[in-house]
């Protein structure tokens, strides 16, 4: 079983009758999905997904895949097929498609059309392909089947991939509900029919391969729901991902049962519902005037009357919900208010989830969430499903893709248990290059595949760096220090002035920092040092050696030296 390789250079000249996956995000996170595939000079890339900031990265809105592994090669790019409409597999594509805006995009009705309605945001006008769950379809060297699977949001699909090295099946996100809403099953038969034939490598969804058993089916979501809107006494407000259709579904019907109107809250959540509801996925109950209404009619109904379907369920800092909580809303949590937390937690979001359900609950509501009530169940296959597909695709090789580390270990141990060869399973990261060969995959390389920062207008131009220096002065605040020296003779002419913000320390206790400046900076002209840098570093040093020794803190110091 191969594992991370930090010593790996470059990847060698794929040989002409291998086939070579690399992926871009995706592993040992959740977030950032992209594999790229490449056979024949070729290249066939899967998914395009975004990552959300973490709180140790501040100021960033998203993070994307490092697309400099295709720098140069975009015009061999085929296709890029999407396996469904959530935003860690779609995220990325406005980003992708302006390097290059005619790669051909293909994918469901429902993942089209909601990636259409994101890209008119980027003036973005996409060719793109629609497929549906049993048609193939080629583009150069790759030959494509698409299977249905059952998800979180409808119209998923895997993707069986066939070149001269050998059959791919990734199953990109699935789980096997067997009673799923909209009667779509994850088509199992295709699966075996697949292995049957021969699988020469599976790549497959990890998210819970620690969860062990098999999915709780969505239909017990609807009675548990109702029974929470038939309890609450106010206002109901129910938050989850403005994909989940399923979920917004069986909401709506909730309300209509209990006489309630629905308020859709969120662009994302507008957007998205709109655009389900207009190729019928999403079936608005028929009531007496009507179910929808708008947020400024549901604001004047009387509370018990009123339901608000709401994004914010992973406590984003500027979601509805979170702005709810905050008391920075229009809507008002108020005593007796029912709030719903209707997902799952994605990892790293415990604490401000944590944070958000401390802060509703504090303002009066009662808050149900899938720790206490059965309101969310995952969209991915628990390890006892995992073992099913295992077992009925029988690849001669397998790399689990799509969760964290401990997650990808889980399942590779599961394969392993299925019978595939421990030299035929490969725990990668991103960026490592896997080579299909003969019908042996190994690990011939690593590309460069680092973090992309989106914040606000700017891609790509936040650093590791300058991450770590908006940490400090968000922890530690700054102290500047603006010295005039001679450019002659490096002698002190006006200075030091001192200011600090946000360090907890008081300005008139810098007092003590001027000698130390003026001493050191003498000392400098002494010895015949007027570099302006180097006066910058000594003025820092001294400054921030004064700093620790007396208050064991570590601000930024700012040294601005001016030459007269």
């Amino acid at each position: 079983m191969s594992h991370a390789h930090p010593e790996l250079g470059p990847p060698p000249q794929l040989v002409p009758s291998g086939l070579r996956m690399v992926a871009l995000g995706g592993l040992g996170e959740i977030g950032r999905n992209m594999t790229v595939f490449e056979h024949d000079g070729r290249l066939l890339l899967v998914d395009c997904g975004v990552l959300f900031p973490e709180p140790d990265q501040p100021g960033v809105d998203l993070i994307l895949p490092d697309f400099s592994a295709l720098e140069g090669r975009l015009d061999k790019v085929e296709a890029l097929v999407l396996t469904h409409a959530h935003e860690d597999h779609i995220g990325a594509v406005p980003y992708l498609l302006r390097q290059r805006v005619d790669i051909p995009l293909v994918g469901s009705r429902l993942t089209l059309a909601l990636l259409r309605s994101k890209l008119v945001e980027h003036h973005i006008t996409p060719e793109d392909v629609e497929v549906q769950a049993g048609d193939r379809l080629s583009r150069g060297p790759f030959h494509l089947e698409f299977l249905a699977v059952n998800h979180s949001i409808p119209d998923a699909l895997a993707v069986a991939i066939t070149t001269a090295a050998g059959t791919v099946l990734h199953t990109g996100d699935f789980k096997m509900d067997q009673l799923p809403l909209d009667g779509r099953l994850t088509d199992l038969g295709g699966f075996a029919r697949l292995g049957s034939a021969g699988v020469d490598l599976l790549l497959a969804d990890s998210t819970n391969a620690e969860v062990p058993g098999i999915v709780t089916s969505e239909r017990e979501i609807g009675p548990v729901l109702s029974d929470v809107f038939a309890a609450a006494e106010q206002r109901i407000i129910v938050s989850c991902f403005a994909s989940h259709v399923h979920r917004v579904q069986q909401v709506m019907d909730a309300a209509a049962e209990h006489g309630r109107k629905v308020a859709l809250v969120g662009r994302s959540m507008v957007r998205n519902m709109g655009v389900a509801r207009d190729l019928g996925y999403l079936l608005v109950p028929s009531v007496p005037g009507g179910l929808l209404v708008d947020l400024r009619e549901a604001e004047e109904m009387p509370p018990e009357r009123i339901v608000l379907i709401s994004t914010g369920s992973q406590g984003e800092p500027m979601s509805a919900l979170s702005r709810m909580a905050a008391r920075d809303h229009p809507i008002r949590i108020a005593e007796g208010d029912t709030v719903i937390l209707a997902s799952s937690l994605v990892p790293g979001n415990e604490a401000a989830v944590s944070r958000i359900i401390n802060e509703l609950t504090r303002l009066g509501a009662r808050v149900v969430h899938k720790g206490n009530a059965l309101v969310h169940v995952s969209g991915h296959a628990p390890a006892g499903e995992l073992l099913y597909v295992l077992n009925l695709v029988k690849p001669r090789n397998f790399v689990p893709v799509h969760g964290e580390w401990r997650h990808l270990k889980a399942h590779a141990d599961l394969a392993a248990l299925t019978g595939v060869p421990a030299d035929n399973i490969v725990i990668a990261e991103d960026g490592v290059v896997v080579d299909l060969v003969d019908g042996q995959i190994s690990v011939t390389g690593k590309v460069p595949c680092g973090y992309v920062y989106v914040d606000g207008l700017s891609v790509g131009e936040v650093s590791e760096a300058s991450l770590k220096d908006r940490l400090i002065l968000g922890e530690e605040g700054f102290i500047s220090v603006v010295v005039v020296v001679d450019s002659t003779s490096g002698k002190l002419v006006a200075g030091p002035e001192i200011h600090a913000r946000g360090s907890g320390i008081d300005e008139a206790a810098l007092a003590e920092v001027r000698p130390l400046v003026e001493e050191a900076l003498a000392a400098a002209a002494r010895d015949g040092i007027d570099d302006v840098h180097q006066l910058r570093q000594l003025v820092r040093r001294t400054a921030g050696r004064w700093v620790n020794e007396n208050y064991r803190r570590r601000p930024m110091i700012i040294p601005v030296v001016v030459e007269t």
